[in-house]
């Protein structure tokens, strides 16, 4: 055999190499494609946009920067928390009936009659407003003069899946884009260094990734999960991503190369909206690998910090670790950020349906960090421009479930409260009736909350819009109003 057809070692492994890295990128591309229904249509606000989607474009001029959502999985009972109802006292275990979606679903009777339960803690009025707290929220209960309590939400959905998911996306069923994905796809990211949407220690129920999800959004749109919803906290670290520097030359080059091929892909499928992601996606964590690892690690802060935050007790550790590494997001430019608290178990954290003081326990875990993120956020400057936003899929009933000692699902009625940027502070709106059962006065439903809330970052609900399958989409389909009497 002739010298000339002999080829070296190491440039075949380089040539083979290539091969094998677009044949990879090849097969993703044509998964994607299979699967994917394509969207087409302009960016309704943020067509300046670099690509990268830095600079950031508005309907009008936003009150907040940036959310915080504090997600309280299953269910709070908004009559034990933030809605003191003293009729609850004066007709407790009497029987009276109820109408409501969950009775009739699960008898499919009218009028059944239910025990009234009182709850077994004491509320307490707290700041100037006079705000009614119970007992299980005295850390959150000092903040009430920055707190903007809304006690008339209803929502849709009367089981923990579609109401989750109707909190997260405006429909029950339907694949949707989260209200994450719609932020960001309308305003970008303040700092191309990190994900603008990040969702700390997200459960893998009730709709799981669909939760942070962008749906037919494109794909560099979609929430980034940090962490587990069943860890301690510890996984928050940004373990291995730092690279060594005499590592920085050669890891770049092999970027550099895989790169150049998946952009060559790109430029014969333009519209390949995953495949885009993905090429973002490796330059957004090479960045990262020099900015992240430290703003994760929330150990770099004081001993004094920590302990406010309850991070080293028991208790508070996982929960005060996720707040605190929402503030340090929060200060770093990430525009969406939510804090789950909830398990990967089959009855959520919060839904008490038989054991009604284990409220308590979950009490004990998310109230210290929550104060403590308040008067972070506050010391710092930061509530100035961010909204802080704290609710879950739905409340619970003011009667004991099967006349027992829990509370079933109630989307009827439950509260909500935000604080910081663009709402008034010390204030409360709207009202269930007497015993705490339906919304009745100013009422709020979930797509009015969502208007609310892109009104605050300076986007029109009604304009935030994308075209897909020969229809334009929005977060609040076609409903949805401003809640004006709640803005500041």
């Amino acid at each position: 055999m002739s010298n000339e057809l002999l080829i070296p070692r190491r440039r075949l492994l380089q040539a083979s190499g290539c091969g094998f890295a677009w044949l990879a990128a090849s097969g993703i591309a044509a998964s994607s494609a299979r699967s994917r229904a394509v969207a087409t249509g302009p960016r309704p606000v943020a067509e300046s946009q670099s690509a990268a989607g830095v600079a950031p474009g508005y309907h009008f001029a936003p009150r907040a920067k940036r959310i915080i959502f504090l997600f309280m999985q299953g269910g709070p009972s908004h009559v034990d928390t933030f809605d003191f109802k003293p009729s609850m006292i004066k007709h407790d275990g009497q029987s009276m009936p109820f109408d409501d979606s969950r009775s009739i679903a699960q008898t499919g009777r009218r009028g059944d009659l239910h025990r009234v339960m009182k709850s077994p803690w004491q509320f307490r009025q707290y700041g100037e407003g006079g705000h009614w707290v119970s007992d299980l929220f005295p850390e959150t209960a000092k903040h009430a003069d920055d707190l903007c309590m809304i006690h008339s939400m209803h929502t849709e959905g009367v089981a923990h899946g579609p109401a989750t998911l109707f909190l997260h996306t405006g429909a029950t069923n339907s694949i949707r884009p989260s209200m994450g994905s719609w932020i960001h796809y309308g305003l970008g990211t303040e700092n191309e260094n990190l994900p603008g949407f990040v969702t700390i220690a997200p459960p893998l129920g009730n709709g799981g990734p669909r939760n942070f999800g962008n749906a037919f959004l494109p794909a560099v749109h979609q929430g980034t999960p940090v962490g587990r919803a069943d860890s301690r906290g510890d996984d928050l670290i940004l373990r291995n991503a730092n690279v060594a520097d005499t590592e920085v030359p050669h890891t770049r080059r092999r970027l550099d190369f895989v790169q150049q091929l998946n952009r060559h892909r790109l430029d014969e499928q333009p519209n390949d909206g995953e495949l885009d992601a993905m090429v973002r996606s490796y330059e957004l964590a090479w960045r990262m690998q020099t900015h992240a690892p430290e703003i994760f690690d929330v150990n770099n802060e004081t001993q004094a910090t920590l302990d406010a935050y309850g991070i080293g007790n028991g208790p508070t550790d996982a929960f005060g670790k996720r707040c605190l590494l929402a503030r340090r997001l929060c200060e770093s430019g990430v525009r969406f950020i939510q804090v789950n608290y909830g398990d990967n178990s089959a009855n959520p954290a919060w839904d008490q349906h038989s054991n009604l003081p284990k409220h308590a326990d979950h009490a004990k875990a998310v109230d210290r960090p929550i104060g403590a993120l308040l008067e972070d956020l506050k010391q710092r400057g930061l509530l100035e421009d961010t909204l802080v936003w704290w609710g879950s899929e739905f409340g619970r009933t003011p009667y004991a479930q099967a006349n027992g000692t829990g509370r079933d699902h109630n989307p009827a009625g439950f509260t909500v409260w935000m604080a910081g940027a663009g709402v008034k502070p010390g204030f409360h709106f709207g009202e269930t009736d007497e015993l705490g059962h339906r919304a009745v006065t100013k009422k709020v439903h979930m797509h009015d909350l969502h208007a609310t809330i892109l009104h605050l970052m300076g986007l029109d609900h009604q304009q935030l819009t994308f075209q897909h399958a020969g229809r334009d989409f929005r977060l609040t389909d076609v409903y949805g109003r401003v809640v004006e009497g709640i803005l500041s």
